[in-house]
């Protein structure tokens, strides 16, 4: 924005960076949020193992692999299926679909999906972690 334009002293831009966010936190499938764009937050995560099976009824949801290996396991019209992904390729589980991501330890996913949007979808439990902003 031109300085002096209308609004131009009203708009913040911040830079993240996506080694600093991870050098952050260590805990597993505790989402953090990088950025907010329009009604959208991009996450990173670190995750191993298995999750949960789960679906976001309301929202699509994009993950980026950034390290590691990552499959998401699926249900699709009665049958199970998976998705193999490795650095810099992502995937779009699209909302309703069930699915369940297994990492290699020491993966790192970029995630994302609509503002609100809880990490366990409808299946809750004690692996719904509260969004936080990177430590």
């Amino acid at each position: 924005m031109t300085p002096g334009a209308p609004g131009a002293d009203h708009q913040v831009v911040h830079t993240v960076s996506i080694s600093s966010a991870l050098e952050s936190f260590s805990a597993e499938w505790q989402p953090r949020r990088l950025a907010t764009v329009n009604d959208h937050d991009v996450k990173i995560v670190r995750i191993a193992g298995e999750f949960v099976w789960h679906r976001h009824p309301d929202s699509d949801e994009l993950f980026l692999v950034v390290d590691g290996q990552l499959t998401i396991d699926l249900r699709l019209d009665g049958t199970q299926t998976s998705v193999d992904l490795g650095p810099d390729e992502i995937v779009v589980i699209p909302a309703g679909v069930e699915h369940r991501p297994c990492a290699d330890p020491g993966t790192v996913v970029i995630l994302i999906e609509k503002v609100g949007t809880v990490n366990t979808g409808d299946a809750g439990g004690d692996r719904t972690s509260q969004l936080r902003d990177p430590d």
